[in-house]
């Protein structure tokens, strides 16, 4: 599979998940972008469009630390699991972005429950 054909598939997945979920300003969206060395996470409201907070990999106190991508990724979730508590957010949907709920997408999820957001 070439990866014209992984983009545009992965795309469709992320057509159908977004028609199904939607953020609002009590329960944003948490989105998760995966790349191949960085993963970065965002609290969306849909209703109004706008990103109430953000945290990546590429984060200093994150990316200072010598772990593998799968415990950053678990850092990148409690670090906007505490963001998202500063805001009086304690309520998420998850977007998985059309990546399979495995591995790195998972560490984010489990990063951000045990960083006290409930999905």
């Amino acid at each position: 599979m070439n990866s014209k054909a992984k983009t545009a598939r992965r795309q469709n997945i992320r057509f159908g998940i977004r028609k199904k979920i939607n953020g609002t300003s009590a329960k944003p969206r948490l989105s998760v972008f995966r790349s191949n060395t960085e993963i970065y996470a965002q609290l969306i409201d849909d209703v109004s469009g706008q990103t109430l907070a953000a945290a990546s990999s590429k984060e200093k106190s994150i990316a200072a630390q010598k772990v593998n991508k799968s415990e950053k990724s678990k850092l990148v979730g409690s670090a906007i699991a505490a963001k998202a508590t500063e805001l009086g957010l304690t309520e998420v949907v998850f977007d998985r972005g059309g990546y399979l709920y495995h591995g790195r997408v998972k560490a984010v999820a489990d990063g951000a429950r045990e960083g006290g957001l409930k999905f």
